[in-house]
């Protein structure tokens, strides 16, 4: 099992900057990607931003330029940079992990949420 443990969630006034961190723990043989996904009040989950353990990084297109994820080397921790926040920010943010448990065997793991509201 694999246990993802988020924070930095919190309220910031639009324009502001929030850090959001996730740290994977458990039977991880291999990480594959981490990445973050937000979901709205009535609205879907979507996602946010990706990178693989080999550093390639997508973003969706409303957070490009403001968001920043990326990973301390050789660890399980992944971080969120948000700048320039806007309302339409406003959202619980999941941590996702793609592990391998071992040679053959993978899963997709999800952090509780941290809520992350943007206004004045």
């Amino acid at each position: 099992q694999v246990e993802l443990v988020e924070s930095g969630g919190g309220l910031v006034q639009p324009g502001g900057s929030l850090t959001l961190s996730c740290a994977a723990s458990g039977s991880i043989f291999r990480i594959i990607a981490m990445g973050w996904y937000r979901q709205a009040p009535g609205k879907q989950r979507e996602l946010v931003a990706t990178r693989t353990a080999g550093g390639s990084t997508d973003y969706r297109d409303s957070v490009k330029g403001r968001f920043t994820i990326s990973r301390v080397d050789a660890g399980n921790t992944v971080y969120l940079q948000m700048h320039s926040l806007k309302s339409e920010d406003t959202a619980v943010y999941y941590c996702n992990a793609r592990v391998y448990s071992d040679y053959t065997n993978w899963g997709d793991y999800w952090g509780q949420g941290t809520q992350v509201t943007v206004s004045s």
